[in-house]
């Protein structure tokens, strides 16, 4: 395949990514308007309780709801910085990724937390794409991923105290959901260089590129 055609494949892959995240905060915040509406009454009633069967539901629901207008405000942002760059790579992938975290971020949550609690927000998925995001270029040895997961890392540092146990905070769905983006990265990761067989992956054994030429070529490959 091309250059510009490999090329062409990302940036339509990154406006995709794009509308999905828009699509996503979108539904959340129409969620958030009739859960208002009514009292909050929607988190208590399709949120996670722990060790209940009945609300085992609520891996899939409760990810859409929030407690408050500062609860969702504050996974906004983060959710669609690291949504989209979660994405951009592909959006099929994306969705695999997402439902990992879900179900792990979920299901971490109903097993370990205080079975007197019910648990709802989008955080769990925000810490599950920010793991994503931070291991993705390491396993995929994409190079414009690692340099993405290290700024990232630095520049939203304060994220990892939400993986510390507080009162009041669902901190077991950012532990399990962080985890559950660790494990996609792996899970998920690009296998392309494997389809390479016989004589076909010497040379690249023996010569490996130039890092600044493989970091340029990633750079042209996203159209930046």
């Amino acid at each position: 395949m091309s250059d510009g055609r490999t090329a062409e494949i990302m940036i339509a892959e990154a406006r995709k990514a794009f509308w999905v995240m828009v699509g996503f905060l979108g539904l959340i915040w129409v969620v958030q308007v009739a859960n208002w509406a009514a009292d909050y009454s929607l988190s208590y009633s399709y949120g996670i309780r722990p060790w209940d069967l009945e609300r085992l539901p609520g891996v899939v629901s409760a990810p859409l709801l929030h407690w408050s207008w500062a609860h969702i405000e504050g996974n906004s942002g983060p959710l669609f910085i690291f949504g989209f760059l979660a994405a951009y790579r592909g959006v099929r992938r994306f969705l695999g990724v997402t439902g990992l975290i879900a179900v792990a971020s979920g299901l971490g949550s109903w097993f370990t937390a205080d079975s007197s609690t019910v648990g709802a927000g989008a955080s769990g998925l925000v810490f599950g794409y920010f793991g994503y995001v931070l291991v993705r270029g390491a396993f995929d040895r994409h190079l414009i991923d690692i340099v993405i997961g290290l700024v990232m890392g630095l520049c939203f540092a304060y994220q990892f105290a939400g993986l510390l146990p507080a009162e009041g905070i669902g901190w077991q769905a950012h532990v399990f959901g962080f985890a559950g983006g660790i494990l996609g990265g792996y899970l998920f990761r690009d296998r392309r260089a494997k389809g390479t067989t016989g004589s076909a992956a010497a040379p690249d054994r023996a010569a490996p590129p130039d890092s600044r030429s493989a970091l340029l070529k990633e750079i042209e490959d996203l159209g930046l």
